[in-house]
C-alpha cells in the first residue's frame, strides 16, 4: 500500500511501515531524585549515534508521565533485554503501576541508577543532550559504564515479542 499527503503520510501507515522494524526491547531507568522514587520506560527508539564521542539516543515522548525526571536527569541507565524477559517488558510498558514494587528484578547501580537483573546489555550514561524532535525528545547520552553478557535478544516486531531464529548465516 502506497499513500502520499503534502505533509507527511496518514498515521496509520506510517505506525504500520515502523512496525516491521525489529529492534530489541529497551528500558531506560533513572533515578527520582530528592527521595523520589526511581523512573522507567520502555523506549521504542534506540541506537548508537557516534564512537568519537561515545553517543547514544533514545527517544521519548515529552508527553510522557517520565518525561519531568528525564528532563532534569544527569544520568540514565539504558537496559537491552534478552530473551525470556517479556513480563519485565511488560511491566516498563504499563502505565499507572509502580514498575520497581518487585524489588527482586533491580539494584541501585552507579548514580543511584535502578540497574535491571538478567539483562542482555546496560549502559549507564552521562546525558549530554535532549533535542526536541516533532513531539518527543531525543535523549543523547555518553556511556560512563557498561556490562553485557551472551544470551538472545528480546525483540520487538510487529507489535509483539519475538526471539532470534536459531540459524544465522554467515
Amino acid at each position: 500500500m502506497t499513500v502520499t499527503a503534502p505533509y507527511g503520510i496518514d498515521p496509520h501507515l506510517l505506525l504500520g511501515t515502523l512496525r516491521r522494524h525489529a529492534t530489541t526491547v529497551t528500558v531506560v531507568t533513572l533515578s527520582g531524585g530528592s527521595g523520589l522514587p526511581p523512573v522507567g520506560f520502555t523506549a521504542t527508539s534506540f541506537t548508537s549515534v557516534s564512537l568519537r564521542p561515545q553517543l547514544v539516543s533514545f527517544c521519548l515522548d515529552r508527553e510522557s508521565t517520565s518525561w519531568p525526571a528525564v528532563q532534569q536527569a544527569r544520568h540514565v541507565a539504558v537496559h537491552l533485554l534478552a530473551a525470556g524477559q517479556h513480563d519485565l517488558a511488560r511491566n516498563f510498558a504499563t502505565k499507572g503501576i509502580d514498575r520497581f514494587a518487585d524489588q527482586t528484578t533491580w539494584t541501585p547501580g552507579p548514580y543511584g541508577m535502578p540497574l535491571l537483573h538478567g539483562v542482555l546489555a546496560t549502559l549507564v550514561c552521562e546525558v549530554d543532550a535532549r533535542v526536541p524532535a516533532g513531539d518527543h525528545a531525543i535523549v543523547l547520552g555518553r556511556p560512563v559504564h557498561a556490562e553485557h553478557r551472551d544470551a538472545e535478544p528480546l525483540l520487538y516486531h510487529m507489535g509483539g515479542y519475538r526471539r532470534l531464529d536459531r540459524e544465522a548465516t554467515p
